[in-house]
């Protein structure tokens, strides 16, 4: 096998261990859902104690996502993945030991949210790097990770948890997480970045000369404003409703187990979600299925308030999921047509530590909106209009051309 071909091969391995490592990480933050209920009943906690870990997450994943996104710049990603796959396995061993609310809070709400900020953020800025055809499909499938983590950890955390005390089961599922990302850590390389001076593509991206800052100019220019703004209001929008969808479908009289399945669609529309706008985003480009992609997301959302029957809830699932699920994907690759490769961790870092901020805030409003007037109606209507001031500033994004000859090697 010649050179080339070895070097188009391995590029779908990075792509494999990008969605890994997403699955495992995302996978084990969110069965706090899951271990919830066992933790409460065995130390007395508060169940709004306990889930206040994930808003935790939220927050202290997208805050170390920009350090961690730096660090990749600098020092490769390989070392930072490393550095967090062993982080991630000793918070929640951490965790599994507290004997304390707040030092539960800590280990799992901090601890695991620093330790996730490691992964997604560093593993899409190197799969974009290796890729200058099918990049929209490369970071698709390493964020569909995130959709297959609640088909697989959380089950598993469940199995773990009818056998055993959930201390043992959360030291188990940290040993473990540890133990898989360890070795995939070792097999991840970046591809040659281009010089410093070369710009991503043609067209309005973010140029920088020999004595120019380029993560600074970045920052500075109008491109990562708003992208940042709507990488943000896209997460603020869909957050609460993807967290309240459950109980929003109680309250028009679903029973609790049927509208368990109506989240479970979701995700599953989710995975497909990204897959169908990465393919369509090479061949359209990654704007105007962002666009369109949140135009839905925005009126989806908003057609909520009609549904009172339970096939209404399943085909609204199906299209908010794919929405929701495939514009994610989108942003790493305007960013990377804007800015280039050798700032892509920094820049991704922070446009990550936007949509988390996003993501942190739905389920909280959702809560006080539920809590003062009874009913969730406000929510939708709040996150659909949230959701049009995203597409709105997305109308806005500069116009790019493609660059036709940037083909990246391994280093």
């Amino acid at each position: 096998m010649s050179t080339l071909e070895t070097q188009n091969s391995y590029r779908w391995v990075i792509v494999a261990l990008g969605a890994l490592m997403t699955c495992v990480t995302i996978g084990a933050m969110f069965s706090l859902a899951v271990f919830m209920p066992h933790i409460s009943a065995a130390t007395g906690w508060t169940r709004a104690g306990i889930s206040s870990a994930m808003t935790l997450n939220f927050l202290m994943m997208g805050a170390s996502s920009f350090g961690w996104g730096m660090l990749t710049d600098r020092i490769g990603t390989r070392p930072v993945v490393l550095v967090g796959s062993i982080a991630l396995g000793v918070v929640l061993v951490l965790a599994s030991h507290a004997t304390s609310l707040i030092a539960f809070q800590l280990a799992y709400g901090v601890g695991v949210g620093l330790a996730g900020g490691a992964f997604f953020a560093p593993m899409m800025a190197a799969v974009t790097g290796w890729f200058d055809k099918h990049r929209g499909l490369a970071v698709s499938l390493v964020s569909a990770g995130v959709g297959v983590a609640p088909a697989t950890v959380s089950p598993f955390a469940a199995w773990l948890l009818a056998s055993y005390d959930w201390r043992t089961a959360m030291m188990t599922i940290g040993l473990l997480a540890s133990a898989i990302l360890l070795p995939a850590a070792f097999f991840v390389r970046n591809a040659q970045q281009a010089p410093a001076n070369r710009p991503a593509s043609s067209g309005a991206t973010v140029t920088v000369g020999a004595t120019d800052n380029p993560l600074s100019k970045a920052f500075r220019s109008p491109q990562f404003a708003l992208l940042a703004g709507t990488y943000f209001l896209c997460c603020a929008a869909h957050s609460g409703p993807i967290f309240h969808i459950m109980s929003y479908a109680i309250t028009c009289g679903i029973s609790a187990m049927t509208a368990v399945s109506i989240y479970s669609v979701e995700g599953i529309a989710g995975l497909g979600g990204r897959l169908l706008f990465g393919v369509a985003a090479d061949r359209l480009g990654p704007k105007r299925v962002l666009v369109t992609g949140l135009l839905v997301q925005a009126l989806v959302i908003a057609a909520y308030l009609s549904a009172n029957q339970l096939s209404t809830f399943y085909v609204l699932a199906v299209v908010f999921g794919a929405a929701y699920g495939g514009v994610m994907p989108l942003y790493a690759l305007l960013a990377r047509e804007y800015f280039g490769q050798q700032v892509m961790g920094s820049v991704l870092g922070a446009l990550t530590m936007a949509s988390s901020f996003g993501m942190a805030l739905g389920p909280v409003a959702g809560g006080w909106i539920f809590d003062r007037f009874d009913v969730y109606d406000w929510l939708f209507i709040g996150s659909s209009v949230i959701g049009i001031a995203a597409f709105l500033i997305a109308l806005a994004f500069p116009r790019f051309a493609s660059s036709k000859n940037h083909q990246p090697a391994p280093a």
